[in-house]
């Protein structure tokens, strides 16, 4: 991993202003996610960082459902492991690694949540590319962005991008100071 890639990514030291009650308050995983996640699926929360969204999709896919927190920082997933240990939601969560140019992940999965975190991938072809190999064909992706870091004009190139791969363009939904985007899976 190169030193400017280091750069981008938010540091693991960062990660208690990523979790805390304001931004679950403004940024609510379960209401942002309830239209998109149910019981029994396999989710990859792409980029998971601490685990804010990690763990109440843990709790959307019940016992039949599976998520794989990814992340590209041992001390993210580490965060992760230490807020699930001793829970039920242990048993639903697979911690994995992603390596600096590949996410690594090959089981087929549901749903795709990449929250605030497709702006540090350096090459975004290879990633959607990457996501539609594993996407099952009914399968969706949920782009979030912060408005703060990815201008409208970047925002689109990356929908472009992810129209070229082979995704279908959903309107995402409403979330606090971000643009949002949902691709679906093309048939």
């Amino acid at each position: 991993m190169s030193n400017e890639r280091d750069k981008k990514v938010c540091p693991v030291e960062l990660a208690g202003g990523l979790d805390n009650f304001i931004r679950r308050l403004l940024q609510n995983p379960k209401k942002i996610l309830s239209p998109y996640i149910s019981e029994g699926m396999t989710v990859l929360d792409l980029g998971c960082g601490p685990g804010v969204f990690t763990t109440e999709i843990a709790k959307m896919v019940s016992d039949s459902g599976k998520v794989i927190a990814a992340d590209l920082q041992e001390g993210m997933l580490e965060k992760v492991r230490q807020k699930i240990r001793g829970t039920e939601l242990e048993k639903r969560i697979t911690l994995h690694k992603c390596e600096s140019d590949k996410t690594g992940v090959t089981e087929n999965v549901d749903f795709v949540l990449c929250f605030y975190m497709i702006h540090e991938v350096p090459d975004q072809d290879k990633l959607f590319e990457e996501l539609k190999s594993i996407l099952k064909p009914a399968g969706k992706v949920l782009i979030i962005e912060p408005i703060f870091h990815v201008t409208k004009t970047l925002f689109e190139k990356m929908i472009s991008r992810a129209r070229g791969i082979g995704f279908d363009i959903i309107n995402g939904p409403k979330v606090f100071y971000s643009r949002t985007v949902l691709f679906s899976n093309k048939n």
